[in-house]
């Protein structure tokens, strides 16, 4: 099985030409981080009114956004902390909106099952980046998991491209798999830590 943060770095290098292009037009990560939050929205909007296949799409170009800036950040020297800051907030609202378009999508067709299950899957996405979030925090390494970010990402478009039955089976799939993943790294936690002083709350 091949690493994850080998398939990562191929998938930069993969991006490296669009970096450069982007780097000779003086292009600012910061204004990448916003087009891809924009398109996320964008698409978004699409997949609630039940364009998936349109939606999916710029969910695609929206998540090589998420990629380029950081790059473009590193190549051109402008990495901060705001700018990190600004892109895991930017991802979270990008899962939001998706995943409040397609409640209101099930919504509309009166689906209430699937509607339990894409707030389910809502509330395990956020949970499962709280959870590593908050390890981090405290000086903690949590990037344990079988759902990250990216996986969701791809299953997502995934379904999104396919719709149907194959969007409802997506939407099941990442709720169980995004809540077993905040609880695999709750556990974690709770063995790195076992036998330890707890964490004094600031």
């Amino acid at each position: 099985m091949i690493d994850k943060s080998i398939m990562k770095e191929r998938f930069r290098g993969l991006m490296s030409p669009v970096v450069d292009m982007l780097d000779s037009m003086g292009v600012a990560p910061m204004g990448v981080s916003l087009a891809g939050l924009a398109l996320s929205i964008l698409g978004a909007l699409f997949a609630g009114a039940g364009r998936l296949v349109a939606g999916g799409i710029i969910l695609v170009v929206a998540s090589m956004c998420d990629t380029l800036d950081g790059s473009l950040a590193r190549k051109t020297g402008k990495t901060s902390k705001f700018g990190a800051f600004f892109d895991s907030n930017a991802d979270r609202i990008s899962e939001f909106v998706y995943f409040a378009a397609l409640t209101f999508y099930y919504s509309d067709r009166g689906s209430g099952v699937m509607i339990f299950f894409t707030l389910a899957a809502l509330a395990g996405s956020f949970l499962t980046s709280y959870a590593r979030a908050r390890a981090e925090g405290l000086g903690l390494e949590c990037s344990v998991g079988i759902l990250e970010r990216p996986e969701r990402i791809v299953l997502l478009v995934a379904g999104l491209l396919f719709g149907g039955r194959i969007l409802n089976a997506v939407i099941i799939l990442l709720a169980i798999l995004s809540i077993y993943t905040f609880i695999q790294r709750v556990l974690h936690v709770r063995n790195i830590t076992a036998g330890g002083e707890p964490p004094t709350e600031v």
